[in-house]
């Protein structure tokens, strides 16, 4: 006979940490695709807003794109000139990207206006909420990743 084993708790809290990703995945993504870029594209250009530019591996590190995904981003950044790459003085088998000056302009337009449309929704929580949001998330990474190295 089947008995039905009780749910651990994390179960729950997992489904709504899934549930939130999904739904800020939505509404974040509907923007940045109605200002004509793919998400991939926005995290690159938020990335290397405002700086000088980067190696790949270290874009790589600082993104949310896996490693196979990001040369194909980026080959269709350089075909729309909104990014460079050179080999690295120093080592040839690295190459710096950054922004061109038309990425930069797409930076300096793109980035303010989604920072605004993201400020609405999590406007509707107050600082403290914010904070103790941060705090929790930063408890359950910290759990994940002593569990991984161990």
């Amino acid at each position: 006979m089947y008995r039905a084993q009780p749910k651990p708790e994390f179960l729950y809290t997992l489904r709504q940490l899934i549930r939130c990703t999904q739904a800020f995945e939505r509404y974040s993504g509907a923007h940045v695709r109605q200002m004509g870029l793919t998400e991939s594209q926005f995290d690159v250009i938020a990335t290397l807003g405002n700086t000088p530019g980067m190696s790949c591996k270290e874009l790589g590190e600082k993104t949310l794109i896996t490693k196979g995904t990001l040369t194909g981003v980026l080959d269709r950044m350089e075909a729309r000139g909104l990014i460079s790459r050179k080999a690295d003085c120093d080592d040839a088998r690295r190459s710096h990207v950054a922004l061109t000056r038309k990425g930069t302009l797409l930076f300096e337009e793109v980035f303010p206006a989604h920072l605004q449309h993201l400020q609405r929704a999590f406007g509707r929580l107050d600082e403290g909420e914010l904070k103790r949001l941060r705090e929790s998330l930063s408890q359950l990474q910290d759990a994940f990743e002593k569990e991984h190295a161990r």
